[in-house]
């Protein structure tokens, strides 16, 4: 983030939340969906989305500003980019935006997530074993299509040349181990996750044509039990839902559960001792607050720190060229 040295930087920045409601809101609505590839009148399009009229005719105006819909005679077209990466159906629709509505949501808590020192935004849904189908599709796909780049960026800094199993801690999609049977094809992968998380990562894997080299493995990392015998135990974006003593079994877990000279991965943001780099982790532990009960952004120490008392040495942090963080140690 740039630094803030007028009154006008600061009221451009606060009043940034306006466009960006803006265009979640026409996400949520599917507005760009019945614009696909021609002009139309707002007026069938709110009739058929069943919105008000004039707000539907204000909504498109607005979006026009943005560059995001083209508007001649009265009528509206999606922009270029719109059409490629907002309507619903195009196979570059960006997915994350839809989880992204529900960060929102939780966002416009802040205010009193920082009274409390902890999430009130429906706080009897913060497990997400108990969310709903529909958030957790949407949270899935996010995830999946960012962990698509990152599992190759991932795959391309470890060396794999002697690994035949790995274990992916709270896998989700299995994207980070089709990562890797792509850079070893001799690699056979574990995804671990909740139990109404592995029925999404079987389809994943099935589509991906993997089911003779990816296997599920349903269960709570922190109460069950990881398994054993692996070359590698892969922990991405995981330890930021965690307490730092869940954090201390957690990785204790994960390396009894390796063999000897087997490599424990910890991808996440990895913060500075002063908690304020980089910057989309200090970002992140707020993320974290207004949406758990008491999960955080750690810093490189504590992970050394935790990697160590677990028995592991040879303890390194990596930073790729995308600004991911990897803290890897070996048993």
């Amino acid at each position: 983030m740039e630094t803030i040295t007028t009154p006008a930087d600061f009221m451009g920045i606060v009043n940034a939340f306006k466009i960006s409601r803006l265009i979640l809101s026409a996400v949520e609505l599917r507005i760009f969906d019945y614009f696909n590839d021609k002009y139309a009148d707002s007026g069938p399009v709110a009739a058929k989305l069943h919105l008000n009229p004039r707000a539907t005719n204000r909504l498109l105006n607005a979006l026009v500003t943005t560059g995001l819909m083209d508007k001649m005679d009265g009528n509206f077209k999606n922009s270029t980019f719109s059409e490629q990466y907002l309507v619903s159906t195009s196979p570059k629709f960006l997915i994350g935006l839809d989880h992204t509505i529900g960060l929102w949501k939780t966002w416009n808590t802040l205010t009193q997530a920082i009274q409390i020192g902890k999430s009130v935004a429906d706080t009897e849904q913060n497990e997400i074993n108990e969310r709903g189908e529909e958030w957790l599709e949407a949270f899935i796909a996010a995830m999946h299509a960012r962990g698509i780049a990152q599992g190759r960026e991932l795959a391309s800094l470890l060396d794999l040349t002697e690994t035949h199993k790995t274990l992916d801690v709270g896998g989700g999609s299995g994207a980070f181990t089709f990562a890797f049977i792509e850079k070893n094809p001799g690699i056979r992968g574990v995804v671990m996750d909740l139990p109404n998380v592995v029925p999404i990562t079987m389809k994943y894997i099935e589509k991906r044509g993997l089911k003779d080299k990816v296997t599920t493995l349903k269960g709570n990392y922190l109460t069950d039990d990881l398994g054993s015998s692996y070359d590698l135990v892969l922990m991405s974006a995981i330890i930021h839902i965690n307490n730092p003593e869940e954090n201390r079994t957690l990785i204790r877990k994960g390396a009894k559960a390796l063999v000897e000279g087997g490599q424990l991965v910890i991808m996440d943001h990895v913060m500075n001792e002063e908690r304020t780099q980089p910057s989309g982790g200090a970002l992140f532990a707020i993320n974290m607050l207004v949406s758990t009960s008491h999960g955080d952004t750690y810093t490189e120490g504590e992970l050394r720190g935790w990697m160590k008392e677990a028995g592991l040495d040879g303890i390194r942090m990596i930073t790729a060229g995308s600004g991911m963080q990897v803290m890897v140690g070996k048993k």
